[in-house]
């Protein structure tokens, strides 16, 4: 007769699975960020084919631009993004209140970025810069209005994602709208920052 002890027989019970990585937001908003980053990536490898051919008269245009204003707008939609973060992760743990202050924060930093924008675009038509001058400021109004077009879209999704918050549209853990919108903000975001990078202070 065996004397192990009964329990020698039980096996150590299993650890919990780990949870599978979901991704949050919309498929399809997802998809709509992947071809937006490839257009822009697109228009990105065009310029710098352009600067290539033309370095002097790149360098005179990027000369006239102002490094603090379009750091300040790089600080303006970080700031937003951990607004709207933020926001997401309050509507998740069903705190409405946060969810709409940080939703709100990210649309109030976007309206700061366009207008911002629109002081940089009145300062360079005053000074004669526009379309026609060359090919650098060809580049620099499209490159930064498309983006623009884009960081207006974002701000009008934001409030109206906000304003349904408010009225208690999401309970806890249920947050998949918010959620697509600020993959949609976030990726403006990211194209600013290589925006800024590209064609303010890359010489």
């Amino acid at each position: 007769m065996s004397n192990a002890h009964p329990s020698s027989h039980l096996t150590a019970a299993a650890p919990p699975p780990h949870p599978e990585p979901v991704l949050r937001g919309d498929l399809a908003m997802w998809l709509i960020v992947a071809m937006e980053m490839l257009t822009f990536g697109l228009l990105f490898v065009v310029f710098a084919a352009a600067r290539l051919r033309e370095p002097e008269l790149f360098a005179a245009g990027q000369a006239t631009l102002e490094l603090g204003v379009g750091a300040l707008n790089t600080a303006v939609l970080l700031a937003g993004s951990w607004a709207v973060a933020r926001g997401v992760q309050a509507l998740r743990a069903g705190q409405t209140r946060g969810g709409v202050a940080g939703l709100l924060g990210g649309a109030a930093c976007g309206l700061l970025f366009l207008g911002a924008k629109a002081f940089e675009y009145q300062g360079k038509a005053a000074a004669g810069y526009d379309l026609s001058t060359d090919t650098f400021f060809m580049f620099y109004y499209l490159l930064t209005g498309f983006h623009v077009l884009h960081v207006l879209a974002a701000v009008l999704m934001l409030l109206a994602i906000a304003l349904q918050a408010r009225d208690g549209r999401w309970s806890r853990g249920q947050a998949h709208a918010p959620e697509t919108v600020a993959a949609f903000w976030h990726m403006v975001d990211l194209i600013w920052i290589v925006l800024f990078s590209l064609v303010y202070v890359l010489r």
